[in-house]
């Protein structure tokens, strides 16, 4: 800790700013980072939700010098959708977030599919200081950031 309070705790994606006296008094998490399209600043939720797309549709080993991040997602996109693959794609979500986002606990997973073929995967859950979440995350070709 610095002498004016702060804290850096370093994260996967960003830094994590921890402010608060140190008396023990109230400490504010702040998630910082950039968008990954237009580069202006997000924080905490629309960072979270920045963080799950990226980990949910990066597909696991196309990272040169982290090749087990990333989600299996794209290895089951092209299947045939029946409850089996709804069970795989539920099971690829949760493994990959429980890894890679450690701001969020899962408390479900919705799928829902597109005519096109393309599914939606719906993920309510909270974050690590216990306030409720709700993402939704598209798998076809219009799952463009927010």
């Amino acid at each position: 800790m610095s002498s004016n309070g702060i804290v850096v705790d370093a994260h996967q994606h960003t830094g994590v700013l921890k402010g608060g006296d140190t008396t023990g008094g109230p400490v504010m998490t702040l998630y910082s980072g950039m968008n990954n399209t237009s580069g202006k600043v997000i924080t905490d939720i629309d960072h979270l939700r920045q963080s799950v797309r990226d980990i949910l549709l990066t597909p696991q080993g196309s990272r040169i010098a982290r090749r087990e991040y990333g989600s299996l997602l794209s290895a089951l996109i092209d299947q045939p959708q029946n409850p089996a693959l709804r069970l795989q794609v539920m099971s690829a979500v949760y493994v990959a977030l429980s890894r890679w986002e450690p701001r969020l606990t899962l408390d479900s997973i919705t799928i829902n599919s597109n005519f096109d073929g393309s599914m939606v995967v719906e993920l309510t859950g909270r974050r690590n200081n216990g306030v409720p979440v709700s993402l939704s995350v598209s798998t076809g070709a219009e799952n463009g950031s927010d």
